[in-house]
């Protein structure tokens, strides 16, 4: 009986810690959510820039609560992205008290990258992608047989494109982080991911077909960049494992 009360008190202790964790994301993101509404106009006046540099002079909508659910939904994003250091740092000290200090020292670098590797997927997709794809998609446009054919985005649609868009791109550019990871765990290897590199081409071709518009260049500026972060992986990952054992090499006695 003693015994299954030791069992229980750990694990009591991880779920109180973890209500913990929870809470204060929850807190700073209710905090950031209302602080965000107060600008969600602005905020979506960023984020309907690239819509106007191709050439859309006004965006619509039909049901009567839709702008203000787009507000909602503007404000929710901007405190999701404003709060993602805060929710790392509270996953990071409810995992960390479980690892060793070699195992820190390997996962904390990683961590530290996710969003400087997610900021540059969703650069890149504001700044190149996001363009492109608005240009190809509003050049439909014109006359067809006597009828003028207009695009009316509605701000409902335009926000979910917007939103696939950056999450999408940056959760791709995480694949460097998540591949060495893996690669740390004992899961894969970096000679498994170069035989697989076929197979690599082709899941950036899907995830490219998925969250890109249906033409080609728009699905290459996708695909290209994730094979890209792919084989960088594999480098990344050579050159780790040659420093480690040059360093065990220099430490071994002679």
């Amino acid at each position: 009986m003693r015994d299954l009360d030791d069992t229980k008190a750990p694990l009591f202790d991880h779920l109180v810690e973890l209500r913990k964790r929870l809470l204060i994301c929850i807190a700073v993101l209710v905090v950031a959510f209302f602080i965000s509404y107060a600008f969600a106009r602005p905020i979506f006046s960023v984020l309907v820039q690239p819509l106007k540099d191709a050439g859309q002079s006004r965006v619509i909508y039909t049901d009567v609560f839709e702008a203000f659910w787009v507000q909602v939904k503007v404000a929710l994003f901007a405190a999701l992205m404003i709060c993602f250091p805060v929710i790392a740092t509270q996953i990071w000290r409810f995992v960390a008290p479980g690892l060793y200090a070699k195992e820190k020292r390997a996962v904390l670098p990683f961590l530290l990258m996710t969003p400087l590797f997610f900021g540059a997927g969703a650069s890149f997709a504001y700044f190149l992608a996001m363009p492109w794809a608005l240009h190809f998609l509003l050049g439909f446009q014109g006359d067809i047989g006597g009828i003028n054919q207009e695009a009316l985005p509605a701000v409902g649609n335009y926000l979910s494109f917007v939103t696939r868009f950056l999450f999408g791109f940056g959760v791709a550019f995480l694949l460097p982080i998540l591949l060495m990871l893996l690669e740390r765990a004992g899961i894969v290897t970096g000679a498994q991911l170069a035989a697989k590199r076929r197979y690599a081409i082709v899941g950036a071709v899907a995830i490219a077909a998925v969250l890109t518009p249906p033409d080609a260049v728009s699905q290459l500026m996708l695909a290209v960049p994730l094979w890209l972060l792919y084989e960088s992986s594999i480098i990344a990952i050579r050159l780790t494992n040659w420093r480690a054992a040059k360093n065990k090499g220099e430490a071994s006695p002679t």
